[in-house]
């Protein structure tokens, strides 16, 4: 961690009681042969090729117990088979084929992987094997099994936030049989990266236990784009005793530290991205986002019986930041025709670091039974979490300005720095829950949910002048309770198809996430400590059926989502907001994923979004204009062939259209389509190594990837991928 910042720290207590676990039998379980943690990861041999699949049958969501198929809600997996072969080694990468997601710019108040699905951001709705990933952190995919996007409300399922959805990462599962495998990546880029995947069973615990190790190490920077650089490495052990026995116990960990030179892009001019060179960089080769994320889980599970079934988990997770950035700011009374050498840049450098904390405990209980001939899958369960983030933050002032059309290389300068902020929040919430899909008969099933959270928020800050006074401080303490409800009728009208119409509700407190009550990183603003939580609902008509024996997959929905108490500006008093808003998002998704032959893996998927705001406030957004983030039209398609003689080859393509970085009156910003193509080509030397190319952005378009109301980053240019992977 860097350590120019000034030293005012909080004097964190770094207590957590020890938890105790015993149970008993686990070293007389018999042995087992793996453990697939719900996915399925095997391959197809189709003439000496090997042909892994990019789909799977059920969720690793516990509260999910139907397939994906008869599951009545939006589901898009991407496997880990399919990020390999399309060499994405990011949550962000991994993503970008998945209809109605794009991509979101950080800044002081949230740093990291910034999602928006369906129009709604996922900042805090991020899930790592069923519980929440809270870090301000960029996520590698290096020990991802899968990652689960299940689109719509989830609030019946995780509590707070969900209104587009969550993204929940899937860890390799451990397995009995041993194994090894690794890669070794090269880039046009600079990218530098190693992998390690390896596992064994332990028969010196016994005959059931086996042991998992992932190791990344990542050196890389961004084509076209001078200066970004992105350092990280990461190591994931796991321990799973019992396995293929009715009691078992896994223990794991993650940790994940980067060493990042940020990039902030280009600033916006006259309502667009400016007009400059892709390569453009505005910030100070000293400028740093360094974090280091700790995530510990036990997982204990007990089969009572074939219909009773019990699942405890506990997380302790610790995320620690430290940054200073550079975002390049255009005077608002420069005219739009500037031309770019004519116009001075002046920098804003957000500056801070914050150590934070979250508990939880997750226990759910599982039972199968029949009442009046109806069939029961009830799971009812609770929920407690101790959230406690505690960030500084840094004002600086006196920073030297640049050219936008030739930015040249400056040596970081400051004339005054000081901590602004410091705030530290305790959040303690409890849930309880029940879930039931009733099958009525062969073709009809009703699920119906119901939960209720409690969130009671202690939040202190204190504000300081240059000269360290304290000058303003700010203490609330608030509780939030809210029900959330989930119902859908599911009709089968083969065993290869399913209809299904669903409702579900969702809502966001104040002091969700975080970052908590500081709702403004620029200004550090706390406009949302007064408000009640925002509520919105969703409803969804789907399809999903089955081809080539179940090979294939095609879903396809309409929905709509209202927010009808958006936060907007309060217009009684300045600096605050109030919950005059109302949002909407009609759209359509449609998805075709599977093998198509047996030469022939597809995903294919589309997404319009009619998203309008239908109520506001002076300041707020445009009456009737599209929400941020929110392209009417996103679009993908990957293709990958298995040819003779060990070759395989991909081709893909990702379409956005125009999206809005911000939509008031004051700045109404506009980001342009684009389309990237993708291609990669793999050839298999022998059944334990393979040699693979890919090519990101084939046709080198220069295109605006993550969009922020302040700034926008470009995508990178043309890259060129080389990687060596053993298996054995």
């Amino acid at each position: 961690m860097h350590s120019s910042v000034p030293q005012l720290r909080w004097n964190v207590r770094r207590a957590l009681g020890q938890v105790g676990v015993g149970f008993a039998c686990i070293s007389s379980l018999p042995s087992f042969a793996a453990e697939t943690g719900g996915e399925e990861l095997g391959t197809v041999v189709v003439e000496g090729a090997r042909i892994p699949d990019y789909t799977t049958k059920s969720s690793s969501v516990s509260k999910f117990t139907e397939s994906l198929r008869d599951t009545p809600q939006s589901v898009t997996t991407v496997m880990q088979q399919e990020m390999d072969d399309r060499a994405v080694v990011t949550m962000n990468d991994a993503l970008r084929t998945v209809p109605g997601i794009t991509l979101g710019a950080g800044e002081t108040s949230w740093q990291g992987t910034n999602l928006f699905l369906r129009g709604f951001t996922t900042r805090n709705d991020m899930f790592l094997d069923g519980m929440r990933d809270f870090g301000y952190y960029y996520r590698d995919s290096f020990n991802n099994a899968s990652i689960e996007v299940l689109k719509g409300p989830a609030s019946i399922l995780f509590g707070r936030g969900s209104t587009g959805g969550v993204i929940q990462q899937v860890s390799k599962p451990v397995v009995l049989d041993r194994h090894a495998s690794g890669s070794v990546q090269f880039g046009s880029d600079e990218t530098r990266r190693a992998t390690l995947d390896i596992g064994s069973p332990v028969p010196a615990l016994n005959d059931a236990s086996g042991f998992r190790l992932n190791v990344m190490v990542h050196d890389g920077k961004v084509e076209d784009r001078d200066r970004a650089e992105n350092k990280r490495w990461g190591i994931a052990p796991s321990l799973a005793m019992g396995l293929g026995t009715p009691t078992r116990l896994v223990v794991s960990y993650l940790h994940q530290d980067d060493d990042i030179r940020p990039d902030y892009g280009l600033p916006w001019m006259a309502g667009r991205p400016a007009p400059v060179r892709r390569s453009n960089f505005y910030g100070f080769d000293s400028d740093y986002l360094d974090t280091t994320v700790d995530i510990g889980t036990v997982r204990f599970e007990h089969d009572f019986s074939d219909s009773l079934s019990l699942r405890n988990q506990i997380r302790y997770s610790r995320a620690e930041r430290a940054f200073r950035i550079t975002e390049p700011t255009i005077s608002a009374g420069t005219p739009g025709g500037t031309p770019p050498q004519d116009v001075t840049l002046t920098r804003i450098v957000f500056e801070g670091y914050s150590a934070d904390t979250l508990l939880q405990n997750q226990t759910d209980l599982t039972a199968r039974f029949a009442t009046a001939g109806v069939e029961h899958t009830l799971v009812t369960g609770l929920e407690l979490s101790r959230d406690n983030p505690r960030p500084v933050y840094v004002s600086n002032s006196g920073l030297p300005t640049t050219n936008l059309a030739n930015p040249p290389r400056q040596d970081y300068s400051v004339g005054l720095s000081y901590p602004r902020l410091a705030a530290r929040t305790v959040a303690e919430g409890i849930a309880v829950y029940a879930l039931d899909t009733l099958k009525l008969t062969e073709q009809w099933q009703v699920i119906l949910g119901a939960r209720w959270d409690r969130l009671d928020t202690e939040y202190r800050s204190s504000g300081f002048s240059p000269d360290g006074a304290v000058i303003a401080t700010t203490r609330i303490d608030r509780t939030d309770e809210a029900p959330s409800y989930r119902g859908a009728i599911v009709y089968k009208p083969v065993t290869a198809g399913t209809i299904y119409l669903g409702y579900g509700n969702s809502f966001n407190p104040s002091a969700e996430g975080i970052e908590s009550m500081v709702s403004s990183g620029r200004a550090l603003g706390q406009a949302n400590q007064r408000l009640d939580p925002e509520e919105s609902h969703t409803y969804e008509l789907g399809v999903k059926w089955e081809f080539a024996g179940g090979r294939t997959l095609l879903s396809s929905s309409v929905f709509r989502i209202e927010k009808s108490n958006a936060r907007v500006p309060d217009p009684t008093t300045p600096g605050f907001n109030d919950l005059g808003g109302e949002q909407r998002v009609d759209g359509f998704e449609v998805e075709l994923v599977g093998r198509m032959t047996d030469f022939w893996k597809l995903r294919a998927g589309y997404a319009h979004l009619d998203s309008e705001i239908l109520r506001t406030a002076p300041g707020g957004p445009v009456l009737g204009a599209p929400l941020i983030m929110t392209p009417e039209h996103t679009g993908s398609v990957w293709n990958e062939f298995v040819l003779p003689r060990g070759f395989e080859v991909g081709l893909g393509a990702v379409h956005v259209s125009s999206r809005l970085g911000q939509n008031t009156p004051a700045a109404y910003l506009v980001a342009p389509r684009y389309t990237i193509v993708d291609a990669m080509a793999k050839y298999s030397i022998s059944e334990n190594m393979s040699l693979q190319v890919n090519v990101s952005n084939l046709t080198d378009e220069y295109y605006f990837d993550q969009l922020h109301p302040f700034h926008v980053i470009p995508g990178a240019g043309r890259t060129v991928l080389a990687s060596v992977q053993l298996r054995y």
